[in-house]
């Protein structure tokens, strides 16, 4: 068996897989709300529905495409070939999206770009474990969430400047950086080689169902309550993340391109921090260095709703362009990319870490559905609660540290998942 070498050169490349996942979603998150309340004139309970749709096609795809991903053998390899189908669909797509003349032919390019992303995503994240060993999970998971947090912050930057001249051109932006990602990473990364080729077709096949099952029915739960913790920080991050715009235009009272901007100071610091968050499970312990990440989280959310617009953006700190400026909230928004880099950076490791390599597929698409299945429910619960309570947007603030802390409960009782 090919033994597995961690490699920073190549881990970086493998990055600009998220990248393109990453590039796509957070242009995605932050001006698709935008374009709905204005052009489309949705509410905030039907803007809801349609943003759990790109999760709600990840619950019903990515899991079954990373266990068919483990048993699948080309000469290319058991990955690589869904980047190579599911990228360019997705990048024509997305470039199409904001060209809609009606709401149909917006729901059709959207639908096209769930399905397409849903399709590569779970395979390009699978590749980490794939050719990292175990010791180093967390360290390769730090670089490939720093690919991530760029993309993120060329989203919010540039995009929101972009989309202050002209929303089509953050989608274009979009389009090409995915198409740039995939072309990087099936040109310089190769799997292993045992996975590419295999006789032995009498193996078992993997399966998503029971993967799910044998994980609930173990008499030692913490995978049970890691994905179960998973499921119920992603309630809280996925509502913020969805409607945190629609939050600053409505709540604090900002303009559009600034409210997307702020977003930026969140990816900005996670970027920052999400080698070094590697470091620091690697040196004090994933499950600890989770825990600390979900405090914080609390604790930042928790300011932003007990704290008044006239403090939070009651005055420019600075200004950063001609449309976004700092603000109180944002050294807020801050800590919280820190927290969240602390929390998001360990959490897949620890999952691939509590099965076999055989199962890494199978498992990253556990992580998947968890998240995923938060994805839908989150914004849908907090559409529903923002349009009920007459679109009181800071209600958000409020129930989102209560999934938080459900999360740090099961935490406390995981005992497995640190690096073997």
């Amino acid at each position: 068996m090919e033994e597995k070498r961690f490699s920073y050169p190549k881990t970086f490349l493998l990055g600009f897989g998220f990248f393109g996942v990453s590039i796509i979603w957070a242009i995605y998150n932050a001006f698709v709300p935008l374009i709905l309340d204005r052009q489309f004139g949705l509410s905030a309970f039907w803007i809801a529905i349609f943003m759990v749709l790109d999760n709600l096609a990840a619950v019903l795809i990515q899991p079954w495409v990373g266990a068919w991903s483990d048993r699948l053998r080309t000469p290319l390899g058991r990955r690589l070939p869904f980047i190579l189908i599911g990228a360019p669909v997705a990048a024509i797509a997305f470039g199409l999206m904001p060209l809609s003349s009606s709401l149909v032919l917006f729901v059709l390019t959207a639908t096209t770009v769930l399905v397409s992303m849903a399709f590569w995503r779970t395979p390009v994240i699978a590749l980490m474990p794939d050719i990292t060993p175990s010791a180093q999970r967390s360290q390769a998971n730090g670089i490939i969430n720093f690919m991530g947090g760029l993309a993120s912050v060329i989203s919010f930057a540039v995009g929101s400047q972009l989309y202050a001249k002209n929303p089509n051109y953050a989608f274009w932006l979009g389009s090409a950086l995915v198409t740039l990602s995939a072309i990087l990473v099936l040109v310089f990364i190769r799997e292993p080689k045992e996975y590419s080729t295999r006789d032995d077709q009498k193996a078992e096949r993997p399966d998503v169902w029971k993967s799910i099952t044998s994980v609930f029915a173990e008499e030692e739960r913490s995978a049970a309550r890691m994905l179960t913790a998973i499921l119920f920080w992603f309630l809280s991050w996925y509502a913020i993340e969805t409607f945190f715009t629609l939050y600053a235009v409505k709540h604090l009272g900002l303009g559009e391109a600034d409210a997307a901007f702020q977003l930026t100071y969140v990816s900005l610091i996670f970027l920052v921090f999400a080698i070094p968050s590697g470091y620091i499970a690697a040196k004090f312990g994933r499950k600890r260095t989770i825990i600390t990440g979900i405090v914080m989280m609390i604790v930042s959310l928790g300011l932003m709703y007990v704290l008044p617009p006239s403090i939070t953006v009651g005055a420019r700190i600075a200004s950063v362009t001609k449309t976004a400026g700092i603000y109180p909230v944002s050294f807020i928004l801050m800590l919280a990319g820190f927290a969240w880099s602390l929390i998001n950076i360990n959490s897949l490791p620890m999952v691939v870490d509590m099965t076999t390599d055989e199962n890494l597929g199978a498992y990253t698409g556990l992580y998947y559905f968890s998240s995923q299945t938060a994805a839908v429910v989150g914004p849908l619960a907090f559409g529903a609660a923002v349009q009920f309570s007459g679109n009181n947007y800071n209600l958000m603030m409020l129930i989102s540290p209560i999934f938080l802390l459900f999360a740090l409960a099961m935490m406390v009782g995981v005992r497995r998942g640190e690096a073997k």
